[in-house]
């Protein structure tokens, strides 16, 4: 069911190929330098991760401690200005 379908007879091959008479230059691959990695950059990213993390959470933090003081602020006054 799930199969697929190949054609009964499928066309045959060219019997040459037009291809170029002087054989192309090999190039070169280069491979990319090895990066070594020792455990005091694997400590190094670590720390980094676990400051950056930190200080996002700071700064998360206090935008919801501003806006709620924002809020708690904004009732107040509304009440002294009602009274």
């Amino acid at each position: 069911m799930f199969l697929p379908k190949y054609p009964d007879n499928p066309t045959p091959l060219p019997a040459h190929s037009h291809g170029p008479t002087d054989p192309a230059p090999v190039q070169v691959r280069r491979s990319l330098p090895s990066v070594s990695l020792d455990q005091k950059t694997v400590a190094a990213v670590l720390v980094g991760g676990v400051v950056l993390t930190a200080l996002l959470a700071a700064v998360a933090i206090t935008a919801i401690s501003v806006a709620v003081a924002a809020v708690v602020l904004r009732s107040l006054l509304r009440e002294h200005h009602r009274r």
